[in-house]
């Protein structure tokens, strides 16, 4: 059978060499032709639709010397729409996830960065109530420490979608506070990167998260999240405690559910105190009883199946499902977390 399949293979191969040899020079030129024309009307239409942002911006009280500098250089990003249409999809579990997202060299190099800037994680986590070692778990995470913020200039980014039509409210919203950022003096227009999608800088924010959260904590007049730590990690806090954050409880524990448990009440919407929990059945993942906290209530959360991991999912658990509406994500920002709590 192997070898039958390797001669059908093989033939077809050099059925398809044949074919390619056989087709005249022309017919490629005349595809490339065709190709070069398509780009060329699709650039047009994009300076256009560039010229009418403008327009509407000035009309909405932006200036000119604003827009001037924010679209000296704008560009249509073909791959940005490549990449918004066709997100890659793959098939993991968490069990296949974490190790991927969290190696065993992030942990170490988490615990290196919390160790380093422990004195203004501190003072940041102090004042907004956040735990210091969830601020490094997300920068680990969404940037791995601030190294890969993205290479897309951010207002060609999001004008690109905007202009792709699918959702064009959403980025044409998230351009103009782009445009605020850069009006109020926040970054240069050429230092503005991101990703594809236009989240911005070590906390990869999106520019209306950047409004809403943004902080300058070195009181340099500027709410740099690209390239100052202390903005950075008060940026970060900011957002946990504007959104339900406890310092006083962790995120979650993997837990183990009992036969035959009922799994209507997974999901974060069914909260109960950890006793009812533990009427239930449910116990820590080595078997010992939950903690007795009657002031916690908490949800059962199943990302994958019951054979997989399990999660008694904590208020900052919805928290961080805020920041990202991925269990997986919100799991390995857990896990790294706990990594920098209890070091191995």
């Amino acid at each position: 059978m192997l070898m039958n399949t390797i001669k059908v293979t093989a033939l077809a191969f050099c059925l398809a060499s044949s074919f390619a040899l056989s087709v005249p020079a022309f017919a490629y030129q005349e595809g490339d032709e065709k190709a070069d024309k398509k780009t060329e009307e699709v650039n047009q239409q994009f300076a256009t639709y560039v010229e009418a942002l403008k327009a509407e911006a000035i009309e909405s009280g932006y200036k000119q010397d604003t827009l001037d500098k924010a679209f000296a250089k704008v560009k249509y990003y073909e791959r940005a729409v490549e990449l918004d249409k066709n997100q890659p999809e793959f098939k993991l579990t968490l069990d296949t996830y974490l190790p991927r997202a969290v190696p065993e060299w992030k942990a170490d190099k988490a615990l290196e960065k919390y160790n380093e800037h422990k004195e203004l994680l501190e003072k940041v986590g102090k004042e907004y109530g956040v735990q210091p070692r969830f601020i490094v778990a997300l920068w680990g995470i969404e940037t791995n420490f601030g190294s890969f913020t993205g290479g897309f200039d951010v207002v060609s980014a999001l004008t690109t979608l905007a202009f792709d039509g699918r959702r064009e409210a959403f980025f044409k919203k998230q351009l103009w506070e782009a445009l605020t950022i850069i009006e109020e003096g926040h970054i240069a227009p050429e230092q503005m990167k991101g990703s594809w999608a236009g989240a911005m800088g070590q906390t990869q924010f999106m520019p209306s998260s950047f409004m809403s959260y943004a902080v300058d904590y070195d009181n340099d007049g500027k709410k740099d999240i690209w390239g100052s730590y202390p903005d950075v990690f008060a940026s970060a806090a900011n957002y946990l405690s504007s959104v339900g954050w406890k310092d006083d409880v962790t995120w979650g524990r993997q837990v183990q559910l009992p036969e035959g448990f009922d799994e209507s009440l997974a999901g974060l919407d069914t909260k109960k105190k950890l006793a009812e929990w533990a009427d239930l059945g449910i116990t820590r993942f080595d078997g010992s009883e939950l903690p007795t906290r009657d002031d916690i209530v908490a949800s059962i959360v199943i990302p994958d199946d019951n054979e997989g991991r399990v999660y008694l999912a904590y208020a900052n658990y919805d928290a961080l499902m805020r920041w990202n509406r991925s269990h997986y994500f919100v799991a390995a920002v857990g896990y790294l977390s706990d990594r920098i709590r209890f070091p191995r």
